[in-house]
């Protein structure tokens, strides 16, 4: 995978699909890598510029240590569109990369056309159990909270159904950097954007999964409410909504995108 330095830190990332076609920018959840995003890739490849990256902290982008902000990962996204010199793109992020994408939407207008915003929130849990993550990992390692994030991330029928893919996924957050983990819990607990929303113009597709314990539908129900034009979908499932519900999540993305 390419990379691009984006304030000293390397971001690795992906590009698949026709560089003419409209560019979609997705963007990964805590834990998780661009591998995040495979059941999408070949279905929106198809009809649009399809770009992952590895947020900052995680897969194969730099770790640099201590704690980092929001404006640097929404950097890190607009580096990665310099990089492949796209002046627009259409942004989904889900947890983590959707707080990414509002920021974004926030303060790069101009070079959003579209914002998906899944199983996220302005405001993402509070900022004690984000310091109990950081406190956690930091004593214990990415391993300690493995069995935790299975609970958060998927449903237990899912969970019992296809237990390969739950275990994909926990490999992503165990062989990550825990520097990197511990550096993006800091945005997670310092993040507040609930009154800045207000001000995206970029049409957004809010998604929320029924049984999120991370990001409850009510962070949805909030973020419709605020952001102007917007519009609200509730799936089945838990946290982690495009892969448990992957066909569901591609419809609707698919259906807003083409409008």
């Amino acid at each position: 995978m390419p990379h691009v330095l984006s304030d000293g830190c390397r971001i690795h990332y992906r590009s698949e699909g026709s560089p003419k076609a409209p560019a979609l920018l997705f963007s990964n959840s805590l834990g998780t890598t661009q591998e995040l995003w495979d059941p999408q890739v070949a279905r929106f490849a198809a009809s649009f510029h399809v770009i992952r990256y590895d947020t900052r902290g995680h897969g194969q982008s730099g770790a640099p240590p201590g704690e980092y902000t929001i404006g640097q990962l929404g950097g890190d996204a607009i580096a990665v569109l310099d990089a492949l010199g796209v002046s627009r793109a259409h942004v989904c992020g889900l947890s983590l990369g959707g707080l990414t994408a509002m920021w974004l939407g926030i303060h790069f207008a101009e070079r959003i056309e579209s914002l998906t915003l899944a199983s996220t929130g302005a405001m993402i849990a509070t900022p004690a159990v984000w310091q109990e993550r950081i406190v956690q990992v930091n004593a214990g390692g990415l391993g300690s909270i493995a069995e935790g994030a299975k609970d958060r991330w998927f449903t237990a029928a899912f969970r019992a159904a296809h237990p390969d893919t739950v275990e994909r996924h926990v490999r992503m957050l165990v062989s990550g950097p825990a520097a990197g983990y511990i550096g993006c819990c800091a945005v997670l607990r310092d993040t507040d954007l609930r009154d800045e929303i207000a001000a995206i113009v970029a049409p957004a597709l809010v998604v929320a999964a029924v049984d999120d314990p991370v990001t409850p539908p009510a962070n949805a129900e909030f973020m419709k409410s605020r952001i102007p034009e917007s519009e609200l979908v509730i799936l089945n499932g838990s946290h982690i909504a495009n892969v448990e519900q992957a066909d569901a999540f591609s419809e609707q993305l698919l259906r807003f995108l083409h409008g």
